[in-house]
């Protein structure tokens, strides 16, 4: 409405010439889910179900404790005496996979910090299991998953411990996530490889059977363009915590076990033997699920070039190297999958450049629109950086001025992001366009019921995932 002036006098008026901008939402938030060792800001338990923000292992150890303490580590030190005087001494330890702690929260954020990541958002679904090995609750990080459906700033979703659940269970967990992914449309599912009886563990001879096992019973076939699979697991160099009074020591002299005892036990009575069996241990590779580097690396890959980068062709720190090797041949069937789409990327060592990620498809990999994982994930952070910009017209007029406006909005967001290298096309009429208006968009009935409709189309970069170099012979001409 018009200003009414009344009384003679000079008056200044300011006119709104330049359209609002759009702020860039975040990219590499990352919500994990699972048990940890407490759930404390300020009395027991607060913290159970309620999403936290943190941004360093410092805080979560306050907030969440540690890691769970191996006890099933077994420490065998071979000595040789002649006469009695040992000449020579070796410890070795060892831990079977199926006797390991099932709660690796703390290393999945070890692995998350350790390869470029910073923010992200914790929900422990409950405290470790009181009884050591205890099966893991498909209910309860569903519980957890359901708690981040009303927080709005996570965009990547990470369950460290489902490995541990039955095939079954990991289906129903991770078939929720992408569920709530296509709901929101501002988030994704970072997941591991689920090879049912198969451990993640064994040569390559099993890996295929592995991915086979994930493909018919691990994941479904709903909204797969909001997540990912990688595989196989990761030798990490990361240190098992451990329970020294529940760590056996078994002594070898000239070929003959003595009984165990505990390591605890060798402080006082053999400290040589005490620190060499801690030494073993330290030494061993702490195999892990890859998600927690994943995500650590999506945010490495966003912060430094942009979620519009593929996150593949990148080293993983603190990795010596998969625990499968495995080769092109291999690495062709876990790429395409030509039934169903499923996609796994790989990780894989080469000489001279140890393990990196070497994979970029999404679940639904034979999706020409939504095959690989920085397309989804660029379209996730314009739709949501674009729709939080334009809530401010809600019940705005509907009119030409309005349009105008949104309109000059957005396409100055995208030139931006053109210009960046977001975007293919040598000009911005190539590479995007908006369009909002009666006659483009919208109908006369539209506009009566309230609907401002804005079309936006984009040529998003994809990555070169094969690179053909084609060589002939030449004829001499001179």
């Amino acid at each position: 409405m018009a200003t009414s002036y009344k009384t003679p006098g000079v008056y200044v008026e300011e006119i709104p010439k330049f359209p609002p901008s759009i702020a860039p939402v975040e990219t590499a938030i990352p919500a994990f889910i699972g048990y940890t060792e407490k759930a404390v800001l300020e009395t027991v338990g607060d913290l159970k179900l309620k999403p936290t923000r943190i941004s360093s292992l410092v805080e979560y150890t306050n907030y969440f404790g540690g890691p769970q303490k191996e006890q099933e580590i077994l420490v065998t030190v071979n000595q040789t005496q002649v006469d009695g005087v040992t000449t020579e001494i070796k410890a070795i330890a060892s831990l079977a996979e199926v006797s390991r702690s099932k709660h690796l929260m703390y290393y999945a954020l070890q692995l998350f910090f350790a390869n470029g990541g910073g923010p992200c958002w914790i929900v422990s679904v409950d405290n470790y299991k009181a009884v050591f090995g205890a099966a893991l609750v498909e209910s309860e990080l569903k519980a957890g998953l359901n708690t981040l459906v009303k927080v709005d700033e996570p965009t990547l979703l990470v369950f460290p411990e489902a490995q541990n659940l039955s095939i079954a269970d990991f289906k129903s967990i991770h078939d929720a996530a992408l569920k709530q992914c296509n709901d929101l449309k501002d988030r994704f599912v970072i997941m591991d490889l689920h090879g049912g009886t198969i451990s993640l563990n064994n040569p390559a001879s099993v890996l295929l059977t592995a991915v086979d096992n994930f493909r018919d019973d691990g994941i479904g076939m709903n909204s797969l363009k909001y997540g990912a699979a990688y595989g196989p697991n990761i030798e990490t160099v990361l240190d098992y915590a451990f329970d020294e009074a529940e760590t056996d020591v078994i002594i070898v002299t000239n070929a003959v076990p003595a009984v165990a005892v505990k390591l605890s036990t060798l402080k006082a009575s053999s400290n040589q033997i005490y620190e060499m069996a801690k030494t073993a241990i330290l030494d061993m590779p702490c195999k892990l699920p890859p998600a927690g580097a994943i995500a650590g690396i999506y945010a490495a890959v966003d912060n430094s070039r942009g979620v519009w980068k593929a996150p593949a062709n990148v080293s993983i720190n603190a990795v010596t190297q998969p625990t499968i090797q495995f080769s092109n041949v291999e690495q062709d069937q876990m790429n395409v999958d030509v039934t169903a789409g499923k996609s796994v990327n790989a990780i894989r060592t080469f000489t001279g450049k140890g393990p990196i990620l070497w994979g970029a498809r999404t679940l639904a990999g034979n999706d020409n629109e939504w095959r690989y994982v920085s397309v989804r994930r660029f379209f996730n952070f314009v739709e949501e950086s674009v729709k939080k910009a334009t809530e401010q017209f809600v019940f705005e007029p509907n009119d030409a001025n309005t349009w105008v406006r949104v309109q000059a909005m957005i396409e100055n967001f995208l030139t931006t992001l053109w210009r960046q290298g977001a975007l293919q096309g040598v000009k911005t009429e190539h590479a995007f366009f908006v369009s909002v208006g009666l006659g483009k968009t919208m109908t006369a009935l539209d506009i009566l019921e309230g609907r401002m409709i804005i079309e936006i189309g984009m040529a998003a970069v994809r990555p070169a995932e094969f690179i053909i170099l084609r060589f002939s012979h030449k004829m001499a001409e001179s």
